[in-house]
């Protein structure tokens, strides 16, 4: 859990990219998407791994005829690697929010021909026009989780906010995660400032709190931190959604996981044409069957991961799942949870601020 969702957060702190972010985004022709014209009965698909169940890609096979071959990646950075080194031969990817972007700037992925796509009502609305692709212009979300904390009762009666992880109260049994822009998100927004600031005296203002908050922390923690939440070794930890998680909550009714009041934040992977895909017939048809409820809510059921598809829900198996906020945080707590976006040359503020937390 930790390995994927760092990679998501993180934005690899190299992030040479995003400089250039913009720049080249407007340089884009909606003729990319008119080149949709050919392809065979074969898809390439570059995905995360364990994130495209098999039942989704042999029930494609079986009902279309499309030979579908999936590679895995482990991080973002590995994905936009082999789309900058030319001629990937992938029909399809699935970039993380921030990734798009990034990808939207270096003009690797093609803009999406919506008149070819069939569902996208079927998204739940957090995911229509997400804040980093207006209008899903590049990309269909496929799965999401969150940014929260978690506490056990037996120490903290209840609890909604950062605050909780900024309490001296607490002192020796509290945990960040060990991962820059995951505690910045608290810092920010404890603060009162969105997690997405990019400016210079509001990420200082971060740091601060970080750095004064780290006196009374156990640590920071970006693996077992379920496990000490469980065995009372703490009272409160910052955390990811996702199955480590979720199966302390399900297991453990002292164990709560929560979407802070100040917001939290929100990380979703979704589908992408790469710019030159030879098979963008057969990528538009792969989308449109997982924009199907009945298919999306095979990620949840058969990959533990929450689906993008509201429509999808009714149809998951696994209710245990949909009741879990630490799979499926409830609709009205992210109302408020930010996109955590490519933060560009506001980096260095991060990284610079960092350190000294460190260094505390």
């Amino acid at each position: 859990m930790s390995r994927r969702a760092a990679s998501r957060t993180l934005l690899a702190t190299s992030v040479a990219v995003s400089t250039t972010l913009f720049a080249t985004a407007c340089g884009g022709s909606g003729s990319d998407a008119a080149s949709s014209s050919g392809g065979g009965k074969n898809l390439h698909v570059y995905a995360w791994a364990g994130e495209i169940p098999d039942s989704v890609v042999k029930g494609f096979e079986k009902e279309t005829g499309i030979k579908v071959t999936v590679d895995t990646f482990d991080s973002n950075e590995t994905m936009t690697a082999k789309l900058s080194s030319g001629s990937s031969g992938y029909d399809l990817v699935e970039p993380s929010q921030y990734t798009v972007q990034q990808l939207i700037g270096q003009q690797l992925i093609q803009p999406l021909d919506h008149a070819k796509i069939k569902g996208l009502g079927n998204l739940a609305l957090k995911f229509r026009s997400p804040s980093y692709d207006k209008d899903n212009k590049y990309s269909v979300p496929w799965i999401w989780g969150t940014t929260g904390f978690a506490y056990n009762d037996k120490c903290i009666k209840s609890a909604t906010s950062w605050k909780t992880l900024f309490d001296p109260k607490y002192k020796g049994k509290l945990y960040m995660l060990d991962n820059m822009l995951a505690s910045y998100i608290a810092g920010l927004q404890v603060t009162g400032h969105r997690a997405t600031s990019t400016d210079k005296d509001q990420i200082a203002d971060a740091t601060a709190a970080l750095q004064k908050q780290k006196k009374i922390l156990a640590g920071y923690n970006s693996t077992n931190y379920p496990q000490l939440l469980a065995g009372g070794q703490a009272c409160a930890a910052q955390a990811w959604s996702g199955t480590a998680m979720a199966k302390v909550v399900q297991s453990d009714p002292h164990v709560h996981y929560v979407i802070p009041e100040e917001g939290g934040s929100v990380w979703t992977d979704g589908f992408a044409i790469p710019k030159g895909a030879k098979n963008t017939t057969s990528a538009y048809e792969f989308i449109n069957y997982t924009l199907r409820p009945e298919v999306a809510a095979k990620v949840t059921d058969d990959g533990s991961s929450a689906s993008a598809n509201q429509a999808a829900r009714s149809y998951v198996k696994n209710k245990e799942a949909l009741a879990n906020t630490a799979i499926y945080a409830p609709n009205a707590t992210i109302v408020k949870a930010d996109f955590l976006l490519d933060p560009g040359t506001a980096m260095q503020y991060f990284q610079q601020g960092w350190t000294k937390v460190k260094a505390s």
